[in-house]
């Protein structure tokens, strides 16, 4: 049987701390941490401020855009989530019917 200990003495670290510039690096993915970096949002969709939206959509369709997501979230392919696939097909489609410049 484990011999017990305070509950003060269990939550100390048992291991060495981290260097924070390691740390920092691994949480978001920096050149000094685990992982290739992520390419940054496009510059466009960053200041923009958005607006709820609940519409009902086919059920394949529905299937389909969320399968989209997951695969091209594990390859690492931008744009990869509903909110940005679903952004980047109506763009054109509102452009092109004069509902945007």
């Amino acid at each position: 049987m484990a011999d017990r200990r305070s509950l003060v003495a269990g939550i100390k670290p048992a291991t060495p701390p981290v260097d924070p510039a390691v740390e920092k690096g691994f949480v978001y993915r920096a050149p000094g941490g685990e992982g290739a970096a992520k390419p940054a949002a496009p510059a466009a969709t960053a200041n923009v401020a958005r607006s709820p939206l609940s519409t009902r959509i086919r059920t394949d369709f529905a299937t389909a855009l969320k399968r989209a997501s997951l695969e091209r979230q594990l390859k690492g392919i931008e744009p990869n989530t509903l909110q940005d696939i679903l952004e980047e097909a109506i763009e054109p489609w509102l452009k092109s019917n004069g509902y945007l410049p």
